[in-house]
């Protein structure tokens, strides 16, 4: 342990925890290095982390010419002088309010300043990376010297490997993470998502300290833990984490009184002091046991909201939007929703799309009930909302993530398509979201009993002829049947529409069926929702309107 002492202040450390018994790391096969890491092979030996963690970092594929310790070695002294370190500005691109000591002594403190102003001098591309001083404060504990954790931290900045994502560096980067984490918790995290849409004014915000939770609050034994797997499974590790926090802030204060203006406070307080309700160990198992969640599915949301904020123009660090503006009072009339509940339903959608406003296409008020005007309206546009208002003043309605055009795809014949992101939902009598349940539960993909033969056979065509599609520019990340490990026949079946009727839902029986004429409709239970009901399961059409959504 004597050679990786320098910079840690023992007095702060729980130095119970850490155990002298002789232990080498020998493994190089991924699969193992993996066990190893969410084990905690290394966590209680200083010096074997310090080992693990110099080797997998040298294993990182980096440019060409990539800093290393000589040449902070050489431009240290020109950069910082006899300036004291403690008192060093640090660059725009990092949070000078996150800079965490992480139980470093003095030295160890001023060296954080040190790097970064080097780093900042090595890499003039970095324009906003706020996890960086947690990086750096954490590899300090396992150098030798300044110099060696510049390098280390050098090659994590200089990777090349196009799918392996490390720390973002740039506001687009980080703000499309934001907008991905916030999908993630939406789908994964309902009952926590809902806790957030009820006590706060602005979810985006609050989903965008994600990584401050991570890499600003949470305790080092918590952050080394983290960082071990993080460096052999790469970024997804982290929203799995962030994940798993979420979950626990609101199994402890569920039913407890929160208010909007101290909720980001309340999550920030709640993290920092984990210790006293979870335990690294629970927080880690609580991250991996999240089903489903895959890098492919991370990557491709990633891509979307970073096109969704290149095409809105918001690629430099500004005011953040708050998202319920989307949905602005004095420009939104509906005879269906308030403004209150069009905002609860924009909270629900993908977050790229919430940086829209909605735009009114259709409304039987003013187009009348006639289906092929509904198609007119509504084609060309992706996605679209579907609300309805019964005459029994039951609300429901489905967000639709694929244009209505595609119906033509299965020629005469009824088809369906539609992807993951689709979902039905209740206003009133009282507030639910339906998910894609074949999605969120793929077994019952297997177990369920199989469509009638002309929807599966346009089911399984429409399939094929997404996986050739370019979901970069689609903005459409959830193919199921491409990314998610189920059968064409049943994977990317939602909508369905004909000149005779439109349908939601799809699987072993119809959800939500309406008549040509936008009068009628009926609802039934499927292997597609949960087991209750959306609204009556025959009911007569007061007001359907359709939006989409506008840059």
């Amino acid at each position: 342990m004597d050679e990786y002492n320098r910079f840690v202040d023992w007095d702060k450390m729980d130095v119970t925890v850490q155990s002298q018994d002789a232990k080498e790391l020998t493994c190089t096969e991924f699969q193992e290095l993996k066990q190893l890491a969410r084990q905690g092979y290394w966590a209680k030996n200083h010096s074997l982390r310090a080992k693990a963690y110099h080797k997998l970092i040298s294993n990182i594929p980096c440019r060409t010419v990539t800093p290393d310790a000589n040449v902070y070695r050489d431009i240290v002294v020109k950069i910082v002088g006899k300036r004291n370190s403690s008192s060093l500005p640090l660059p725009e691109f990092v949070d000078n309010s996150l800079v965490p000591t992480y139980c470093l002594n003095a030295e160890g403190i001023g060296a954080v300043r040190k790097i970064i102003v080097c780093i900042a001098n090595q890499f003039p591309d970095i324009s906003f990376c706020p996890a960086l001083p947690s990086v750096i404060a954490l590899l300090l504990h396992y150098s030798k010297d300044e110099a060696e954790c510049f390098e280390q931290v050098c090659r994590i900045l200089a990777c090349n490997d196009p799918s392996k994502r490390l720390i973002d560096q740039t506001f687009l980067a980080f703000e499309s993470s934001c907008m991905t984490f916030g999908d993630l918790v939406n789908k994964y995290c309902q009952a926590a998502h809902k806790l957030m849409v009820a006590v706060s004014e602005d979810v985006l915000e609050v989903y965008s300290d994600w990584q401050r939770w991570l890499f600003g609050e949470l305790p080092l034994v918590y952050v080394a833990r983290v960082f071990d797997v993080f460096l052999v499974e790469g970024y997804k590790v982290l929203y799995r984490v962030a994940l798993a926090l979420l979950k626990f802030f609101r199994k402890v204060r569920a039913g407890q009184p929160m208010e909007s203006d101290s909720v980001q406070q309340d999550i920030r307080a709640f993290v920092r002091d984990i210790a006293k309700s979870v335990s690294p160990e629970r927080l880690l198992e609580k991250a991996f046991a999240i089903r489903l969640l895959s890098r492919k599915e991370i990557q491709l949301l990633q891509m979307a909201n970073e096109k969704a904020l290149q095409r809105k123009g918001i690629t430099v660090k500004q005011k953040r939007q708050n998202v319920h503006l989307a949905v602005h009072a004095e420009n939104f009339k509906s005879e269906i929703v308030s403004v209150k509940e069009m905002r609860d339903i924009w909270s629900w959608i993908p977050e790229r799309f919430a940086l829209c406003q909605p735009l009114l296409l259709f409304t039987t008020l003013e187009h009348g009930c006639s289906l092929s005007r509904f198609y007119s309206h509504s084609e060309g546009h992706e996605p679209t909302l579907l609300l309805i208002k019964t005459t029994a003043k039951e609300v429901c309605g489905a967000y639709l993530s694929t244009d209505w055009s595609e119906r033509r795809r299965g020629g005469s014949k009824l088809s369906f398509f539609g992807t993951g992101e689709c979902f039905v939902f209740r206003l009133q009598p009282e507030v639910e979201r339906y998910e894609w349940v074949i999605i969120k539960h793929p077994e019952l993909a297997t177990t369920g009993s199989e469509p009638e033969n002309h929807a599966s056979r346009a089911s399984s065509s429409l399939s094929s002829s997404s996986v050739t599609s370019d979901a970069s520019c689609r903005l459409s990340p959830f193919l199921s049947a491409r990314h998610f490990n189920l059968p064409s026949k049943t994977a990317s079946m939602f909508m369905a529409g004909s000149s005779e009727c439109i349908i939601i839902g799809g699987g072993d029986g119809q959800a939500l069926y309406l008549d040509a004429d936008l009068n009628h409709g009926r609802t039934s239970h499927c292997n597609t929702f949960n087991n209750q009901p959306l609204c009556s399961e025959s009911f007569q059409i007061s007001v359907l309107e359709v939006w989409g959504f506008r840059d």
